[in-house]
């Protein structure tokens, strides 16, 4: 985060909301975002890099046509939180079981062509993360203290297994978007309002 700039939301709400509760594991890819560890073994991440990749995941995407970004989640608790994003921002979601092929197979009925993707965890969705290396798509990640960044080429480092820690996440992702874009008229800032119907699971 820069100097001048004053966090998204307060550091305590990204606290209460366990963006920076890592797992107990850590890749050597994701050292550079974990600022220390807890005495029950769980490592913290920067709050400070991840609010500031919020921002910068936001500008990225709003450089596409934003009805070929592609957010997808396999995980539980980032389903409703990558359906709500893509629905406020305009974008294309697959949430739950992805199609194989759904990327790359324009014979399949859910068959698709993004210009960007973003996963929920590199690790739970291993499978479009696949077929867009293939297809040469750039890929932005929510990654936590353990995954690889092998095949991403902008990480968001932030808890992606927790409820709260992805709905917040997702949420002030679409609100940045939406401010870039000039999409934040009254009635959509109504309705980004109430984060707590991004964090129910169904």
């Amino acid at each position: 985060m820069s100097e001048t700039a004053s966090p998204l939301v307060s550091l305590e709400t990204y606290e209460t909301h366990a963006v920076n509760i890592g797992t107990r594991q850590k890749s050597a890819d994701m050292k550079r975002f974990i600022e220390g560890v807890r005495d029950d073994g769980l490592y913290l991440l920067d709050i400070n890099i991840t609010d500031e990749r919020i921002r910068t995941v936001a500008e990225f995407v709003s450089r596409f046509d934003i009805s070929r970004v592609m957010v997808v989640s396999a995980r539980q608790y980032g389903q409703r939180p990558a359906r709500k994003f893509a629905e406020a921002v305009g974008a294309i979601s697959a949430v739950g079981r992805f199609i194989p092929g759904s990327l790359t197979n324009p014979a399949l009925p859910t068959y698709v062509e993004p210009e960007v993707i973003m996963v929920t965890d590199p690790a739970a969705d291993q499978q479009p993360l696949s077929e867009a290396v293939s297809n040469g798509l750039p890929i932005v990640g929510i990654c936590d203290a353990n995954n690889n960044l092998r095949n991403v080429d902008l990480a968001l480092p932030a808890n992606n297994k927790g409820r709260k820690s992805l709905a917040l996440v997702y949420w002030l992702l679409a609100r940045e978007v939406l401010k870039l874009r000039g999409s934040m008229d009254d009635e959509t800032w109504e309705t980004m309002q109430n984060i707590e119907e991004w964090e129910s699971t169904f």
